[in-house]
């Protein structure tokens, strides 16, 4: 569909406030049930300038629904991405504060950073991996708006993939001395293993993950610049968390990355 004109400012300032409200709100689908994938990116971008156009900067990307069994589950065949803003930097040794969150659950990524512009169409995981400075562990806070953490893939697109906050590991490796395919990882709760999971679990390689988003933003004439941070997607399910409660992800050859809510 194309959306009727003002709906789109509609829309965005309907998300907006239900982040700043810190309220659960039912799906813009329900609205606009012939919301296409296409009208949701245009909805994320507005989103996205709105928030810059408060003061938020623009840092990097991230990817959602890299795992085969979690597009199996969507009906689709393609991950998707949306944006990381300086705003959604944590720090692991700030406690989150849980009244700030909705329903907030965790992943384990890996997080790349971006040594040399990289754009276009035709972008292998070859040229993701020269173009990579280094690799670090991560942690991505997910927080849905939508009720129940219940959405359709257009809502989660336009509601820039439930993106909150993330988490950087203090240790960044050259990325030519490590098997990113092949890597384990286990995430703990409380002390407890909660999910454990393999960089393979990222479309194969999290590096294709990556290549995926350039071909992708590359239609848009958009691309990565040097600096950037992309996530490439979570090596495992998620885990709710609340008030009180730690988390800490330990990679295999890539340390780790922890945070406490509070």
């Amino acid at each position: 569909m194309a959306l009727v004109k003002g709906a789109d400012l509609e829309i965005v300032e309907y998300l907006l406030q239900a982040e700043k409200g810190r309220k659960e709100v039912v799906k813009v689908t329900d609205k606009h049930p012939d919301l296409t994938v296409e009208d949701a990116y245009k909805l994320q971008k507005c989103l996205i300038e709105q928030k810059m156009s408060e003061g938020s900067k623009r840092v990097g990307v991230k990817l959602g629904l890299t795992s085969k069994a979690k597009q199996q589950m969507m009906g689709i065949n393609e991950a998707i991405y949306g944006y990381l803003l300086d705003d959604m930097l944590a720090f692991e040794w700030e406690p989150l504060q849980y009244e700030t969150l909705i329903h907030p659950k965790v992943e384990p990524e890996i997080a790349f950073l971006i040594g040399d512009d990289l754009q276009g169409t035709n972008v292998t995981a070859e040229d993701v991996l020269k173009a990579t400075k280094y690799v670090a562990p991560a942690l991505e806070v997910i927080d849905s708006r939508y009720l129940n953490f219940k959405f359709t893939l257009p809502d989660v697109i336009a509601d820039n993939c439930s993106s909150s906050k993330f988490l950087l590991g203090s240790k960044w490796i050259d990325v030519k001395d490590i098997d990113l395919a092949n890597i384990g990882m286990v995430m703990s709760k409380n002390g407890k293993v909660a999910t454990t999971g393999t960089g393979a679990a990222v479309l194969g390689h999290p590096a294709e993950a990556i290549a995926w988003a350039v071909n992708k933003l590359g239609l848009q004439n958009e691309g990565f610049k040097k600096g950037d941070i992309v996530l490439s997607g979570a090596l495992s399910e998620a885990v709710a968390f609340k008030a009180g409660d730690s988390i800490t992800a330990q990679f295999d050859d890539l340390g780790s990355v922890a945070m406490f809510c509070e």
